[in-house]
This record gives C-alpha cells, structure tokens and sequence, in this order.
C-alpha cells in the first residue's frame, strides 16, 4: 500500500482522536461558574465539531466497508458546518457592535 493510500486510510481515525480533545475542553468551557464571555458563538460552534464528528464516523465505517453511503452526504454535512460558522460569525460581530 502506498503512503497516501495509508494515510487517508488512518486520517479520520486520528481526526476523531483530535476532536474527542476538542470536545473535552468545550465541555470544561461550558462548565465554568463565572464564565463573563458571550457564549453563544461557541455553542454554535460545538454544534459544528459534532457536526464534523457523525461526518467523520460515517467515512470511517464506509472506509471499513461497514456502512455504503453516497458521498454527496458529505456535501449536506459541508454546508451545515459553513452555514453555522457564518451564523456564528455574524452572531459575534452583532455582539461586538452592541457591547460598544
């Protein structure tokens, strides 16, 4: 087997390893008492990560022959984490402008 053909035989692997910390240190965010930070964009936020994540399992078991799936299913997955990183953005800039 070649080393691309490795790689992105093992790269969702260690993504979802990746995230698995990201989701940890969101948790230990939204856990703090007296957080005095606009939460809502990092809600938003996590949202999207776990978008990412049911987007990266689904490759994982269609790479392991699991689970058959269209690949335009990653399009839709796509399209929601933008639609949301957009809405996030505009959210937190509508904030800024209000704190002033």
């Amino acid at each position: 087997m070649a080393f691309a053909e490795s790689l992105a035989t093992v790269a969702p692997v260690y993504n979802l390893v990746f995230v698995v910390a990201v989701i940890g240190l969101f948790l230990k965010l939204f856990s703090l008492k007296n957080k005095g930070v606009y939460l809502t964009p990092w809600k938003f936020l996590y949202g999207a990560v776990l978008i990412y994540v049911v987007e990266e399992l689904l490759t994982v078991l269609d790479k392991a022959g699991i689970l058959l799936r269209p690949r335009i299913l990653n399009v839709f997955f796509e399209l929601a984490i933008i639609s949301i990183f957009i809405y996030l953005l505009l959210l937190q800039k509508q904030s800024l402008e209000h704190g002033k």
